[in-house]
């Protein structure tokens, strides 16, 4: 059985890295390179950096940041926000990247995750999902959580993966921020209609939360971000209760 992933999340704005709750309310919470050395000392297993205005802001993701990240780590990174295009993937590519993610540019041209897909390989290419329950289905939502795409979030997973993305990042919007733990339902129910991994995203407070989504959400790699910025949790101590529950981890 494959080891299940943790990632850690940096949430950039103006270079700093910052949290809120629900996409909102957002305050700073430290250095992205600082924060990144850290985690590579802890044992967190990749990390996320995503620049969360720059799509709204028509710009390319903050190469400098990315850099300095990359330089700070021997882990696998990714990194989202700006990406519209494939010279914007190979931008932050050439900075340091391993993977890039798409969200709102995907929705809006498939063809942008096949051509990516096809030229760094289906492992490069992560399509984020940012979704919300809405009635009795879960609704994606575009530019950084403003706007409702009218998509169902299961059928545009499996778009996605259809059209070369070799993994899903799925964040709860309904869960952000709230450690309330993560969205299993939702979890769930894209990891059983893709084939390919699901990271879970939105609500982690805790480490049963982690352990519930592995076994009933069906998630490959949950995220975190709050718990882990201001070491409230120990990344090795969440690996070693996640083993003691029979959950495979890279120890």
């Amino acid at each position: 059985m494959l080891s299940k992933r943790i990632i850690a999340c940096l949430d950039v704005r103006d270079g700093e890295v910052v949290k809120g709750v629900q996409f909102q309310q957002l305050k700073q919470a430290g250095d992205p390179a600082e924060l990144a050395r850290r985690y590579n000392v802890d044992g967190i297993d990749e990390v996320v950096v995503l620049d969360i205005t720059a799509t709204l802001e028509g710009r390319q993701a903050l190469l400098q940041t990315i850099n300095a990240v990359a330089h700070e780590i021997f882990l696998p990174l990714t990194v989202g926000g700006g990406i519209r295009t494939e010279e914007d993937a190979a931008a932050v590519i050439n900075a340091g990247a391993d993977k890039v993610s798409l969200n709102t540019a995907a929705l809006q041209n498939p063809l942008l995750i096949s051509n990516l897909a096809q030229r760094y390989g289906s492992q490069a290419v992560i399509v984020a999902i940012d979704a919300k329950r809405q009635n009795d289905h879960f609704a994606v939502y575009v530019r950084s959580g403003q706007t409702d795409a009218e998509r169902d979030a299961v059928d545009w997973a499996s778009e996605a993966e259809r059209c070369g993305a070799g993994e899903i990042l799925l964040t709860s919007m309904d869960r952000d921020g709230t450690r309330a733990g993560f969205d299993c339902e939702l979890t769930a129910a894209v990891s059983s209609a893709v084939n390919i991994p699901v990271i879970a995203s939105g609500g982690a407070g805790g480490f049963s939360d982690f352990a519930e989504v592995f076994t009933s959400g069906y998630a490959d790699a949950a995220l975190a971000a709050s718990i882990f910025h201001y070491a409230e949790s120990s990344v090795a101590e969440l690996k070693q209760y996640l083993h003691k529950q029979q959950i495979p981890v890279r120890l």
